[in-house]
Parts: structure tokens; sequence; C-alpha cells
């Protein structure tokens, strides 16, 4: 089985109509319910569950502390390559894209791990672009044999791989998986990955089922908001989600949320999503799916990250870069070398500091891996 089929089963689904058929009753009946099936959750993300925002924020903030207290787990992103042989039409890395590209030397990456522990972080999300030539599996086992020095957690958004490669990089030390769809919607991928293995919609789709089976311990899924209408996107990651966890009950499952930020590309998203509607998305998932973790990333502003904190958000990255090697290399931290921009800007200690005032505890470690050495 692959989560292909639940997709196939909505894939053709009329929105529209469900949408335009939705009454405020049906908005209200889910709102109130103890558990809610596919329709109530899609109702959720309806225009008319939209004028009931006040409602499922109430909700929401209330199933968030019940399943996982008054914390946030704080991260921050580790570029390790940005070599990619995909043709991506919203990516910074876009192969045809003239930014400079490199990879970190082993001796780099132990300068920006020493960095990143000493401002007390122990989760780390290391990324590369797509180039199994010169950011290979080998390269990326040799930085993990580094990293997991430093830190207890250790989660990789790279390119798919094999169960077998997810088994060998567990066994050095990796715990977790990140990996966006980008967009549900077949047809829209097709057309936005123009060449390179990323280009095959299955082999991406059906990763985190891979990884799971590999054992490894949290996967986070996600679409890119703005590359298709956000309710049908929503819907379809909130879909994986529960099919993932209900899949591989042993494996904690989480949702991403980001937005298209500015990059080299110039990519206008054909789709807006503004705040309210991620207001919307965070409580109708929170909602349909009480214990599953939701990540905030800096792709948003400050402003709006602190606002959204309460509403259902589990883990918010930190003191965060895009640039391979940005932490420790401040050179080429420019618009030429970034995947894309950041908007929140602040480091560990004013993150820290916000979710504090807001009677938030920030969690720095919260699972003890394979973190070996002294601080």
């Amino acid at each position: 089985m692959s989560f292909y089929f639940s997709y196939q089963k909505y894939k053709n689904f009329d929105f529209d109509n469900f949408f335009t058929n939705t009454a405020l009753g049906d908005v209200k009946n889910s709102i109130y319910s103890e558990k809610l099936d596919i329709r109530k959750f899609l109702t959720l993300l309806s225009p008319e569950a939209g004028k009931s925002l006040e409602k499922m924020a109430q909700k929401a903030k209330r199933l968030t502390v019940k399943n996982f207290g008054k914390i946030i787990l704080l991260y921050t992103p580790m570029y390790l390559a940005n070599f990619c042989i995909n043709e991506c039409l919203y990516c910074g890395f876009n192969t045809t894209t003239q930014i400079k590209r490199r990879k970190l030397e082993l001796n780099e990456v132990e300068k920006e791990a020493k960095f990143i522990a000493k401002e007390g972080l122990r989760h780390i999300l290391i990324l590369t672009g797509e180039s199994r030539v010169l950011s290979p599996v080998s390269y990326i086992k040799d930085c993990i044999k580094i990293l997991r020095k430093y830190f207890s957690s250790i989660t990789i958004e790279i390119y798919p791989l094999t169960s077998k490669e997810y088994e060998n990089l567990i066994q050095e030390g990796v715990d977790g998986l990140t990996i966006y769809q980008e967009v549900y919607d077949e047809n829209i991928y097709r057309k936005l990955h123009l060449s390179g293995p990323k280009a095959n919609y299955r082999l991406r789709l059906d990763a985190p089922e891979r990884a799971a089976e590999a054992g490894i311990r949290t996967i986070t899924v996600g679409a890119l908001l703005g590359l298709n209408a956000w309710r049908k996107e929503a819907f379809f990651t909130g879909l994986h989600a529960q099919y993932l966890r209900d899949k591989y009950p042993d494996t904690e499952i989480s949702i991403s949320i980001p937005r298209i930020r500015p990059n080299t590309q110039d990519f206008s998203p054909p789709y807006n999503t503004d705040a309210k509607n991620l207001v919307q998305i965070i409580t109708a998932i929170r909602l349909f799916l009480p214990r599953v973790g939701i990540t905030l990333s800096t792709r948003e502003s400050a402003d709006l990250r602190d606002s959204l904190i309460t509403l259902g958000i589990t883990k918010i990255s930190a003191g965060s870069t895009t640039a391979v090697g940005g932490h420790t290399t401040r050179d080429i931290q420019d618009k030429k070398t970034v995947q894309f921009e950041i908007s929140d800007q602040r480091d560990v200690a004013q993150i820290k500091k916000m979710l504090l005032s807001k009677g938030y505890q920030p969690v720095l470690k919260d699972w003890v891996g394979n973190l070996r050495g002294n601080f």
C-alpha cells in the first residue's frame, strides 16, 4: 500500500461543491465533535468555517495544552550543500539558477556544529540540494558522524532515499525526516518540476513510508503553500499525516506549514495564502489530529509567529539561515546564495525570551539519542 491510493480516492473530489454546500450547522458540529472524520476536517477548511475561527482557535489551544503542555521545541537548520540537478520552478536551488554552489568541508561542518551547540540547541535539521554525485549519502553519513557529537536529535531534509539508505543513516544517528511533497495535486506537480529526480511524484510521495519502515523516530510532512489552492493542499497534508500515523503508530508524525518566500527565481506564487488562512489551517489540523506536532518556520515574520504560537504550534526554528555554512560564514549570506529569504531573523536567545513572556517553556532537548561529547 501507499498513500498514493488514498490520494487517488480524493484526487477528483468536487471540493468547490462541498464547500458551497457547507452550512454553519456543519461547522459547529465539526468544532464540537470529540473526534473528527475526514469530512468534518474538510468542513473546518471551508469558507464557512472561516467565520468561526475564534471558536476553532479556543478548542485548538485547549487540545494543544492537553496533549503537549505549554512547551515549544526549538531547532535550527544547517545547510550542508546546495548542489542540485532538479529544475523546480519555485526553488532558489534550481539547477538553472546562477548561484554560488558549494558544500561544507567536514571541518566546516564541525565549526557550524560547535557554533549552534553553544547556543544551547540540541536538535538540528540538515539540508542539501539533490545531487547524489556531489552530495552523496556517504558524504551525509560523514557529516552525521560529526554532528552526533553535538546534537541529541538529527533530522534530515534531503533528497528521497531507499529504505536501506534510510536504515543506514538511522544507524549513524539520524532520528528524523522532514520532506515536503511541495504540492499534492499531481498535475500541478508535473508542471512545476520540469526535470531531475524530483519530477518523479511517487518517488517523493512514498519517501516517508520508506523511512518509517526503516525505523525512523519522527517524520514531518507538508505542502509548500502558494503552489495550489490552500484548502486542497491543507486537506491532503492532513490526510497524509493521518495515514502515516495510523500505519506507523510507533513513529511520531508532524506537519509543517511553510509558505513560499522570495528567492533568486523571482517565482510568483499562483495562489495566495494569507495570515487568516494560516490560522484556519493550523486550527483545523489541530482539531483533526490532536496529537500531531505542528512546525512553524522562520519563513513567517516575527510578529506573525508570535501570534500563531498559541494556536497549536509545537515546534519552531530559531537563529535560521538558508545559506550553506550560513551560521559561521557570514560573507556568503546574501540573496545570491540562499535558498530563500528568512523573515524572522531572531536568534535563539530572543526566541526563548519571547516564549517565556507568553508563558511557554522553550525546549532545547527532548530526546536522548546519540549525543556524545562535553560542552
